[in-house]
């Protein structure tokens, strides 16, 4: 497949523990259809942009584990691998020191292994021109504000549900992670915000780009995959 750019960057964050997941294996290498989690989502990766310059941030315990995993499934993609930090935060900060200075990068889910190939360049394209981008849906169920003991209803047509990549110029993401840690930071577009109040550009996301994150996610995934009918042996 043709290049998409040459400046391209893609931190992929997996060095989460997978709590919710309840299993001594953490999520991004537990098996889906006999391939781990990981490996699904830096091959879609490569599938949709073949130049893009990978960089995947696990955990310190987790590297090791992750060098057996890759020759086990004969992953042979060039990729960097950077320590993990006590906080996602950390972990996407890690990961930025190894992007380039005038490029764009996107941070992705090391759980998320269906984006597509429209949603991901959508992101960076649109990144590459306005500084920002960041996939979304609309909430297609009812919506309530949990607040003090007390709720009320929103309107789902104001609420939009955040996926990943989000894409950003380099220069603008790499300064707002300079900042301190909030425990607010739940993705890299509120770090964005709280550091450079610019306008935040929304990209139409895809439904199959699913986080998974608990048991009923594998069966969901597992049921993307056979309904694509991906390759999975």
């Amino acid at each position: 497949m043709q290049c998409l750019s040459s400046n391209r960057y893609a931190v992929v964050v997996a060095a989460g523990q997978g709590k919710r997941m309840q299993s001594a294996v953490p999520k991004q290498f537990m098996l889906i259809k006999n391939k781990p989690l990981l490996i699904w989502t830096l091959e879609n990766i490569i599938t949709i942009d073949p130049c893009v310059h990978l960089i995947l941030v696990l955990s310190k315990e987790h590297i090791p584990l992750w060098h057996k995993i890759a020759a086990e499934y004969d992953f042979n993609a060039p990729l960097q691998t950077v320590e993990g930090g006590e906080e996602r935060f950390n972990s996407v900060k890690n990961g930025l020191k190894l992007v380039e200075p005038h490029s764009v990068v996107g941070i992705h889910d090391g759980v998320r292994p269906f984006v597509s190939h429209k949603v991901w360049n959508d992101c960076f394209t649109t990144a590459e021109t306005k500084g920002n981008a960041v996939p979304v849906l609309p909430a297609k169920d009812s919506v309530r504000f949990c607040e003090d003991g007390s709720n009320k209803p929103l309107d789902r047509k104001k609420v939009m549900l955040v996926q990943t990549p989000q894409c950003f110029r380099s220069d603008l993401i790499i300064k707002a992670y300079e900042q301190p840690y909030l425990p607010s930071f739940t993705d890299d577009i509120q770090v964005l915000e709280s550091f450079n109040n610019m306008k935040i550009n929304l990209v139409e996301g895809n439904a199959d780009n699913i986080k998974i994150t608990e048991p009923f996610d594998i069966l969901l995934a597992e049921h993307i995959l056979t309904k694509n009918q991906i390759d999975y042996q």
